[in-house]
C-alpha cells in the first residue's frame, strides 16, 4: 500500500472564454507568497519521498554509478583568444567549474583563475553563469550570474590585473558585448515582469550615466547585442519566433545604429561580417533560408548577391565567417552537416563524419584569422568529443573525448534510425540505442524521449547517465516529431499553431512503431519530456494513456490555456507565434483541443513522476502543481502520481553537478522499478 497523498483544497474559481466556462479550482496555487502554497508543495515532496523510500538503495547505487563514470577532476579543451588560452576545470568534490587562463601557451606558465563558481555559490542553493566576456586588451572580465534559478542575471566587471571587482552592478542583464576601446560595455536588459529582453544600454567605465541605445516596442520581440567575430562591428539583433531585424554600428564609434534590412512580417535573418560584406542568412524566398551578402555600407534586399539559394531539402541553420573561410551549418534528411567554403577559389566541401546519425556543433572559435576550426561531435554511442579541423588540408585531430571512468566499450552498443508512419502518412524518424545483445523480440523495456517545439531538433547525443538504463537492458529512443526542426522549417511549421496536434499524434505513432516492430514490450514503454516536451507528455497521455507504462514529466507546460491567456506572465506574448493566442476564438479552439490541464478526464492514468522548481521562470511551478492536484481527483488507476518540487532551483533543476546527479538517480530508480527492470 502506498501512503495517502496530500489533497490540495478546492477554492472554486472558473474562467469563461468564448462562451465556454472552465473550472480552475487550484488557481490559488499561483500565489507564491501564500504560506499554504509552500506547505502544499512541501507536503507533496514528503509524499513523493515516502513513495520512493523503497527505492532508496537503488537511488544510491545509481548515483554512485553515475558519479563513478565522471572524471571528477578534469580540464576542458583550452582555446586561444588574443595572447591568452582560456579553459575551465573541475575538481573532485566541487559542484561547479573553475574558469582559468594561461598566457602564451595552453599548458605552460602560471595559471590565472578568473572565476571560481564554487566560491560564488557559497551559502547559495543555486548558481549559474550567464555571459562571460573579456575585453579586447584581456584585462577586464564582464560576467553575469543567476543565484536563484529564475534566470535573472546580475552583471559585474572584474579587473583581472588586480583581481578586484569594479563598483558596478546591473540587474536583469540578458547580453553583454565589449566595444573596442576596452572601456565601453553594451548590455541587454529584460523586463522585470514579462522577462522580455527589451532594451540595450551602453555604459562607460569612465563614469557618467548609462545610455539607452534601443528600446523595443514590439512585445513579441526580444533584443540582444553582440560583437562580430571580426571585432569590427557591434550588432543589435531583435526578433520574434517568426520575424527579425538587425542594426549595426562600427566598433569604436558612436555612429547612429543602422538597420541592415527593415523588419518584414514572417521574414527572419541574422548576419555575420567579413571584409566589405555582411553575410546574411534569410528566409525571404523559402522557409529553409538562403545565404546572401550585402555591402557593409548598406543596400536593399533586391541588390543582394546570393551565395547559396534556398533548398527545399536542406535547412540552412547557421553560418560563421573567418578571414579565409565560411562555415555553413546545414541539416539534410534530419542529419546535421558542416560545409566549408574557401573564399580564395570558391572550393567547397563538407566535413566527413563517421556515423550515420550524430550531433555536431561549433566549439570555441573566437579568432577570426585562423585555418584551425574547432567542432564538437557525439552520437548516442560516441562520447562528447572536440576536434580541430584544418580547413584547407581537411585533417581532423581529436583533441579530447569525454572520458568514461571505469571504461566504456562503444562496440557493446548499437544505434540506428527507424521511421514511424503518422496518421497522415508522414514518415517520422526515431533514433534509438540499445546494448548489442538485447534482443528485438518485443520484451525489452524502453524510455522514449520527445520535445517537438520551437523548431529545435532533438539532439542525438551521448549520455553517461543513460548507461545505467542501457546496461540493464533498456532501449533508449528519441521521437523526432513535427514541431521540432529535424527536417527544416517545414517540419517545425507542421507541428505548431493550428497543426500542433501533429506533434502528439506523431509521438504516439513512434511509440506504436517501437512496439509493432518488436523493439520494445508494449507494457514496458516509458516516456519522458521536459518543458514543451512536458506539454507533449500531458497531451499524449490524455490521448492514449493505455499505451504508456510510466511518464517522467520535467517542468511540464501543462496549463496552456490559462498561461497563454495571461500576458503579464513571462514569455507569453512572444509565444503566441508558437501556440496561438487564446484570446482569438479560432486559436483558442485548437489550443483547447490539446491543453493537458483542461482535457484531464476520469480514467486510469499510468504512473507519473512530475518535476518542477519553485523559481522556474519558464514554466511556473503552479502549472505542474495544479495538474497533479486535478489529475489525482480523476485518476481511477492505482498507480501513484508524484510531484517533486526543487524549492531552490529553476527551469533546469539543480545547478550543482552532484546535486543534479542525485535528481537523475532518483528519476531512474523510479523508472527502473516501475518498468520492472532488474536493479
Amino acid at each position: 500500500m502506498f501512503p495517502t497523498p496530500p489533497v490540495a483544497p478546492l477554492r472554486p474559481t472558473a474562467v469563461t472564454r468564448h462562451g465556454e466556462t472552465l473550472p480552475d479550482p487550484y488557481s490559488w496555487l499561483r500565489d507564491r507568497k501564500d504560506l499554504a502554497v509552500r506547505a502544499h508543495l512541501e507536503a507533496e515532496n514528503a509524499y513523493a519521498e515516502a513513495v520512493l523510500a523503497p527505492t532508496a538503495a537503488l537511488q544510491e547505487l545509481l548515483y554512485q554509478e553515475m558519479k563513478g563514470r565522471i572524471k571528477e577532476t578534469d580540464l576542458s579543451v583550452p582555446y586561444r583568444k588574443g595572447e591568452w588560452w582560456y579553459y575551465s576545470r573541475t575538481e573532485e568534490g566541487q559542484q561547479y567549474p573553475i574558469h582559468c587562463r594561461r598566457r602564451g601557451s595552453p599548458t605552460e606558465g602560471p595559471e590565472v583563475v578568473l572565476l571560481d563558481l564554487n566560491a560564488l555559490a557559497e551559502g547559495k542553493s543555486f548558481m549559474a553563469l550567464g555571459d562571460f566576456s573579456v575585453s579586447d586588451d584581456g584585462w577586464l572580465l564582464a560576467y553575469t550570474t543567476d543565484d536563484t534559478g529564475y534566470r535573472q542575471h546580475t552583471l559585474v566587471v572584474k579587473d583581472l590585473r588586480t583581481g578586484e571587482h569594479l563598483d558596478l552592478h546591473r540587474e536583469r542583464v540578458t547580453a553583454v558585448a565589449w566595444d573596442s576601446d576596452n572601456r565601453t560595455l553594451y548590455y541587454g536588459v529584460e523586463d522585470e515582469e514579462t522577462k522580455r529582453s527589451f532594451q540595450v544600454w551602453r555604459l562607460s567605465l569612465d563614469g557618467g550615466d548609462d545610455v539607452l541605445e534601443h528600446q523595443e516596442a514590439d512585445e513579441s520581440f526580444n533584443v540582444g547585442v553582440y560583437r562580430s567575430r571580426s571585432n569590427e562591428w557591434l550588432i543589435l539583433h531583435g526578433g520574434s519566433h517568426t520575424t527579425a531585424e538587425a542594426q549595426v554600428r562600427r566598433a569604436g564609434t558612436t555612429d547612429p545604429w543602422r538597420v541592415v534590412l527593415p523588419r518584414v512580417a514572417d521574414i527572419e535573418y541574422d548576419l555575420e561580417h567579413h571584409g566589405e560584406r555582411f553575410f546574411i542568412r534569410i528566409n525571404d524566398t523559402g522557409r529553409n533560408f538562403r545565404l546572401i551578402t550585402l555591402p557593409v555600407e548598406g543596400g536593399a534586399l533586391a541588390d543582394a548577391v546570393e551565395l547559396l539559394p534556398h533548398r527545399g531539402e536542406v535547412m540552412l541553420e547557421a553560418h560563421e565567417t573567418f578571414r579565409d573561410h565560411l562555415i555553413v551549418h546545414e541539416r539534410e534528411a534530419g542529419v546535421p552537416q558542416m560545409a566549408v567554403h574557401r573564399f580564395a577559389d570558391g572550393e567547397m566541401h563538407r566535413i566527413a563524419f563517421p556515423e550515420p546519425t550524430y550531433e555536431c556543433h561549433p566549439h570555441a572559435n573566437p579568432e577570426f584569422d585562423t585555418v584551425a576550426y574547432r567542432y564538437g561531435y557525439q552520437s548516442m554511442v560516441t562520447p562528447s568529443s572536440v576536434y580541430e579541423y584544418h580547413l584547407d588540408t581537411r585533417a581532423a585531430t581529436l583533441l579530447k573525448q569525454q572520458e568514461i571512468v571505469g571504461g566504456y566499450d562503444a562496440s557493446r552498443f548499437v544505434s540506428r534510425r527507424i521511421h514511424a508512419t503518422a496518421p497522415d502518412g508522414t514518415q517520422v524518424p526515431i533514433s534509438l540505442v540499445r546494448r548489442v545483445d538485447v534482443p528485438e523480440d518485443g520484451t525489452a523495456a524502453c524510455l522514449l524521449h520527445g520535445y517537438g517545439s520551437y523548431g529545435y531538433p532533438y539532439p542525438v547525443s551521448f549520455s553517461s547517465t543513460r548507461l545505467s538504463a542501457m546496461e540493464r537492458g533498456m532501449v533508449v529512443a528519441i521521437a523526432h516529431i513535427r514541431g521540432g526542426g529535424e527536417m527544416g522549417k517545414p517540419w517545425h511549421d507542421g507541428g505548431r499553431m493550428d497543426r500542433k496536434m501533429h506533434s502528439f499524434t506523431d509521438f504516439i505513432a513512434c511509440a506504436e512503431a517501437l512496439v509493432s516492430q518488436k523493439i520494445v514490450a508494449p507494457d514496458r514503454l516509458a516516456i519522458e519530456g521536459g518543458s514543451a516536451g512536458g506539454l507533449l507528455m500531458g497531451a499524449v497521455v490524455n490521448l492514449a494513456a493505455e499505451r504508456f507504462a510510466a511518464v517522467l514529466s520535467q517542468v511540464p507546460f501543462v496549463d496552456v490555456l490559462n498561461t497563454m491567456s495571461d500576458a503579464t506572465l513571462p514569455l507569453t506574448v512572444g509565444e503566441y507565434e508558437e501556440w496561438g493566442n487564446p484570446n482569438i476564438e479560432g486559436e483558442y479552439a485548437w489550443m483547447r483541443a490539446y491543453c493537458p490541464y483542461s482535457n484531464l478526464t476520469e480514467r486510469a492514468y499510468p504512473p507519473m513522476l512530475v518535476r518542477t522548481a519553485f523559481n522556474d521562470s519558464q514554466v511556473m511551478y503552479w502549472e505542474p502543481a495544479k495538474y497533479v492536484a486535478r489529475l489525482r481527483t480523476l485518476n481511477t488507476g492505482e498507480a501513484p502520481i508524484l510531484l517533486l518540487t526543487n524549492m531552490g532551483a529553476g527551469h533546469g533543476g539543480a545547478s550543482g553537478r552532484y546535486d543534479r546527479l542525485r535528481e537523475i538517480a532518483t528519476d531512474y530508480a523510479w523508472l527502473l522499478t516501475t518498468l520492472r527492470v532488474v536493479g
